[in-house]
């Protein structure tokens, strides 16, 4: 029975690989001519289409309800109910796109996490990024068309992943959505609290922590100039933010652990992709820790030639300091215990109403929210601590 269907797929122009569980897709998945399949880890939910514009290749990635993937090239990735994504798609490993999110034709994700409903537009090339926003498709963070998340540096070093958003507010849907104007770009690590808007055209070169504000980037002046790639300055700002991410992906990765293990039950599909989901977390975690062991080893260098050139005596501080510290740092992000007895997540979980997950979480009441957001708060917080001068 099982070669029969490969069989028929062949005939009709769809190749599925012989290592892929063909109950692992759904009866009524609809796939189109010219599409490939593949990966142990493949799983295709009920009311999926593939390929519905240009032939798509799915590679070991877990697809929820009514996941729709118009054409290009996926692997490594999870998608959750409703999420889309255009044709020309190039989306690959540690990405995690929830609830009807997803992209226009011509997106390129990688390490990216988009919370329920936010949306980018068409030819974006946005990785190492986390972005959540909205309440509903209605009123949704979204990504202008043209737009880039610049996340490798002069310094050749990819420290870089940027905070839209948050998780611990983001989860619960009820922030104002963040707007990142279209033929311009964000330089990582930033970090966008709810309700900024970046103005189309312009590159965004810093923090915006205040809330429902207009950036409206200035255009560099032209000069040329004396500089050195691979001599850091501003550390601090970088160290702190990267380590803010980390300590949102934790958050996340408890959240999940918490409160979506309760929804994700419903079949197999939800249950691929419950796994799947901490699978992208985990490959999110490990890649930034190894980017700032990355950045921790570049110091020294950038040390030296800040002395010889008779550089900050703060930065030169700042480096050595990070240098000694970062492999405390990352023993203790390894090792803190989340799975302690909380009040704060008690009193979340015992609020939560059963039945399908957005409207669970809508309904919380507004203790049970606050109480919730105080506990992934307290996770992001407790990493960040780790280097709080």
């Amino acid at each position: 029975m099982v070669e029969r269907f490969r069989d028929e797929w062949k005939q009709s122009g769809i190749f599925v690989g012989e290592e892929v569980d063909l109950s692992a897709i759904a009866d009524d998945a609809v796939i189109y001519p010219g599409c490939r399949i593949t990966g142990k880890a493949t799983s295709i939910g009920p009311g999926c289409i593939l390929g519905a514009e240009a032939p798509a290749t799915v590679e070991n990635c877990q697809l929820g309800r009514k996941v729709a993937l118009k054409g290009g090239y996926f692997s490594g990735a999870t998608f959750l109910d409703g999420a889309n994504m255009g044709s020309g798609a190039h989306v690959r490993s540690g990405t995690l796109m929830e609830e009807e999110s997803g992209g226009a034709h011509s997106v390129g994700f990688k390490q990216t996490i988009f919370l329920p409903f936010v949306t980018a537009g068409s030819l974006i090339n946005f990785c190492d990024a986390l972005m959540a926003g909205g309440t509903s498709r209605k009123d949704h963070s979204e990504i202008g068309s043209s737009y880039i998340h610049f996340n490798f540096t002069p310094h050749q070093d990819k420290a870089t992943a940027s905070l839209i958003g948050d998780v611990p507010n983001g989860v619960f849907i009820d922030n104002k959505p963040i707007f990142l104007g279209g033929q311009g770009g964000l330089v990582g690590p930033a970090r966008m609290a709810y309700g900024t808007i970046i103005a189309a055209g312009g590159v965004c070169r810093k923090d915006i922590l205040k809330k429902n504000q207009l950036h409206v980037a200035a255009e560099p002046k032209a000069v040329t100039m004396d500089y050195e790639a691979g001599v850091y300055r501003g550390l601090d700002r970088i160290v702190k933010n990267n380590l803010l991410y980390i300590g949102n992906i934790l958050a996340l990765r408890e959240w999940y652990r918490n409160v979506r293990s309760r929804f994700m039950t419903r079949d197999r599909f939800d249950r691929a992709c419950y796994v799947g989901a901490l699978e992208k977390l985990e490959l999110v975690l490990a890649e930034r820790i190894k980017r700032m062991d990355d950045l921790a080893n570049k110091m020294n260098d950038s040390i030296d030639r800040l002395e010889a050139i008779g550089g900050s005596a703060d930065s030169i501080r700042m480096q050595k300091r990070f240098v000694d510290e970062w492999p405390q740092i990352e023993e203790k992000i390894c090792t803190l215990d989340f799975g302690k007895e909380s009040a704060q997540r008690s009193a979340l979980l015992n609020a939560l109403a059963d039945g399908e997950y957005i409207e669970a979480v809508r309904a919380l009441p507004p203790a049970a929210r606050e109480a919730g957001r105080a506990w992934l708060q307290s996770i992001a917080d407790d990493v960040e601590a780790l280097w709080r001068v």
